[in-house]
């Protein structure tokens, strides 16, 4: 029931259209189970007529013409139950899918390396689908099954009391029935839902690593993986269908045992006179629908198993907190020019040192690199100036403020970040540098507070898209200076080239190169460089370095790199070791310090002699 609480928050905009499905139930019932009544009445009306040769053509007509008047209108009440309800469904449903997506894309990188994607698109799609059953179906067939109980049990009762008793024989049977079964469907689905993320997680990673799967020429192996997987989940599927099979044959035999008492005794009833024909006949008729709701209501338990289990699972990702997030000090902070300052920083990742002691202050406008061997924390440290990772309080500041106390959104549309795993969308080149560009905005569109959004349907129109707003030439601008138009213009379709999946079209060196000039069109006033030339020859790097020294005037520029020549221009240069500054200060200062930079400066230099002579 807990789960359903929290669940009953996404109604509220749609309670009218909710309100008014469940009348026309109501009313779609009352007119539909009026029909037996009529139909007993007839048969009774039209005996006499037979008896007493009075019967004529208008009076038969009379009676069929109101029976379908009556069905019509129980027709009518019939299509605007099924249209709320089921328009109400998917409404939730996009409500419940957009906080889902919403959820997950504030949730820090450590979220995403303790959950597998395929686990999350299963929680964000067949999760989902399960869920919008409670709302359209289950509300549906439920309200039938409880208003024909309340609007048949008196007509049958009225009819007679004792054949009503005697239908009532089988009904303990039947709860059991449901209950029992229905627990066995709800523990069965969980499992299966579990199956399901498995089988989604290992074809989205095969997917995604499809390279290397070929490269080591495992195609076959994991076939066979996924082979076993999608047997399991079979096997697990048809363990739930011997349940769900079982419950319809089962309240067909209980509720037909109970038709069977019926027609055992109210046959003699009616030979005796004790009830009419036509009462008899309607009698029958509800009995039949009875059995109908009594069917669905068992249904309707399986949708109820079935989507409680889902909405504990989607339940389970909304209720997660984001370790990162605006902190209550959190407001809107002056515009940010770029003055970093670091305070005594240290940090640690999963209780492992991996930065300790970091005093550095770096001024609006100047380029700071950093070096060192892999894993000394360059990159922990550049990425936690965006708070990607969370820095202890008070031992980050920018502009003189604490770094928690910006709002995220403030911070990062001030900050222009090339990671060192470049990620591409599977759109075109433009779109890919265009990203991010003059679409950051508080809050989200359709929310105005707290459990409430706007009830409006999906307008696909305002989708946008960014070379609507964005001059091309811009766009161009930025390929130039990463270095990257030239390809553009050998690419078939120009800046419309569709780069695949993940950016599988190009190169690694036309990867970054992309994410540099989708960094740059972002105009920040603080640039981070994650060793984002690496995959670049060193005549591109000078080329790429020449059409930055421009953007880096007047921001501030945070380079990690392994190369030398990357680096050499900056305002300073950290090296870094353990987690710790060894050595800092201009590129012909650390040589002539005669340091771990400069020993780092003549490898380099070796490994190029030896290169330009083989």
């Amino acid at each position: 029931m807990e789960e359903i609480r929290k669940f009953a928050r996404y109604f509220a905009p749609y309670k009218w259209h909710v309100v008014s499905g469940i009348l026309c139930i109501f009313f779609g019932m009352l007119f539909g189970l009026y029909v037996p009544y009529l139909i007993g009445g007839a048969i009774d009306d039209i005996k006499i007529g037979l008896y007493n040769d009075s019967l004529t053509l208008g009076r038969v007509s009379l009676h069929v013409g109101l029976i379908l008047g009556v069905s019509l209108v129980s027709a009518f009440f019939l299509f605007w139950q099924r249209r709320l309800l089921i328009n109400a469904s998917r409404h939730i449903e996009y409500d419940m899918r957009r906080d889902f997506y919403a959820a997950l894309v504030d949730q820090p990188l450590e979220f995403f390396q303790n959950n597998r994607v395929g686990d999350l698109m299963a929680r964000a799609t067949n999760d989902l689908g399960a869920v919008r059953q409670i709302v359209g179906p289950m509300i549906l067939y439920s309200c039938q099954a409880i208003f024909a109980l309340l609007i048949v049990l008196p007509i049958m009762l009225n009819v007679s009391v004792r054949l009503t008793l005697l239908m009532l024989i089988p009904m303990p049977l039947v709860s059991l029935t449901v209950k029992y079964l229905g627990e066995q469907v709800h523990i069965r689905f969980e499992k299966i839902q579990e199956y399901f993320s498995g089988i989604t997680a290992r074809a989205q990673e095969n997917l995604s690593g499809v390279r290397v799967v070929r490269a080591y020429a495992q195609e076959a192996a994991e076939i066979e993986k996924f082979q076993e997987l999608n047997r399991e989940y079979a096997a697990q599927n048809l363990r739930l269908v011997k349940f769900s099979a079982a419950t319809r044959p089962l309240l067909f035999f209980f509720i037909g045992l109970g038709f069977v008492i019926i027609v055992a005794v109210g046959v003699p009833m009616a030979v005796r006179g004790e009830i009419t024909a036509g009462d008899f006949t309607a009698f029958i008729l509800y009995l039949q629908r009875m059995i109908w709701y009594l069917i669905a209501l068992g249904y309707v338990v399986n949708l109820y198993q079935r989507g409680t289990a889902s909405l504990k699972r989607f339940n389970a990702i909304l209720e997660t907190v984001p370790t990162i997030r605006d902190d209550e000090t959190a407001r809107d902070q002056p515009p940010i020019r770029g003055r970093i300052e670091f305070r005594n920083l240290s940090f640690a990742y999963n209780g492992k040192p991996v930065l300790e002691n970091i005093d550095l202050t770096i001024e609006q406008g100047r380029t700071v690199a950093f070096v060192g061997k892999t894993g000394s924390g360059k990159s922990t440290l550049v990425t936690l100036v965006p708070r990607l990772l969370d820095a202890p309080e008070n031992s980050l500041f920018i502009d003189g403020i604490p770094v928690r106390h910006y709002r995220l959104a403030q911070l990062r549309r001030a900050i222009g970040f090339v990671p060192q795993e470049t990620f591409l969308f599977s759109d075109s080149i433009a779109e890919n540098i265009a990203f991010g560009v003059d679409r950051d905005k508080e809050g989200e569109k359709g929310r105005k507070g707290d459990g409430e959004t706007d009830s409006s349907a999906i307008d696909q129109s305002e989708i946008r898209n960014p070379k609507s707003e964005i001059q091309m030439s811009e766009i161009v601008r930025a390929a130039e200076i990463a270095g990257l138009a030239s390809d553009i213009e050998e690419f078939e379709y120009k800046y419309e080239q569709r780069v695949g999946e993940r950016g599988i079209t190009l190169s690694g060196g036309q990867k970054q190169r992309t994410a540099i000039a989708r960094a740059v069109m972002r105009d920040p006033r603080i640039l981070i460089l994650d060793d984002s030339l690496s995959a670049v020859d060193t005549y591109t790097e000078e080329k790429i370095l020449r059409g930055l020294r421009d953007v880096r005037e007047n921001r501030t520029t945070l380079i990690v790199s392994h190369r030398i020549s990357t680096i050499r221009d900056a305002d300073l240069i950290c090296v870094l070791h353990d987690g710790r500054i060894i050595e800092r200060g201009t590129h012909d200062e650390l040589l002539a310090g005669g340091g771990e930079y400069a020993a780092l400066y003549e490898r380099q230099l070796l490994e190029e002699e030896l290169e330009a002579t083989n």
